[in-house]
């Protein structure tokens, strides 16, 4: 586990420019095999399928009081599916870890569901850590990615 503190709270309307700053990263983008949105998209995304839908959930990941990121879950296809991101600055540190294995004692869903890309395997085993097991590979397009289910 990590050496700093890690906690969660509710997404706050000001935690969405962190949010935004964190999916600029280009390493980032490459490793999660996503394409950043600009800041109106992103910020209509957040207000309207995020934080406008009951049905999501959604916490601020926290390292010491500084927004390191977040973690989402929605349901998708007939699974509930959960996601998370963090800051570049964050990474390696455990705090992904941590922030996940807190959000699993909030999100009480089971079966939950998580997708990494295939390449993604700082992603993936974070997810292994916290319980999730691979279930399959799926390729959509040119995107290859791991689907992972948390029992």
């Amino acid at each position: 586990m990590p050496d700093v503190e890690v906690s969660l709270r509710p997404v706050r309307i000001s935690d969405i420019d962190d949010f935004h700053a964190h999916e600029q990263d280009p390493e980032a983008q490459a490793r999660a095999n996503f394409q950043a949105r600009d800041r109106t998209q992103f910020v209509v995304h957040w207000m309207t399928r995020i934080l406008g839908d009951p049905a999501v959930g959604a916490r601020t990941v926290l390292v010491g009081g500084a927004v390191a990121g977040s973690v989402v879950s929605w349901d998708q296809g007939g699974r509930r599916e959960v996601g998370y991101w963090l800051g570049r600055r964050f990474w390696g540190r455990g705090v992904g870890t941590r922030a996940l294995a807190l959000y699993l004692d909030v999100e009480t869903a089971r079966p939950l569901h998580a997708t990494a890309d295939v390449g993604n395997t700082a992603s993936i085993r974070l997810l292994e850590r916290c319980g999730f097991e691979q279930i399959e590979t799926v390729r959509e397009s040119d995107v290859e990615y791991v689907v992972l289910e948390l029992p």
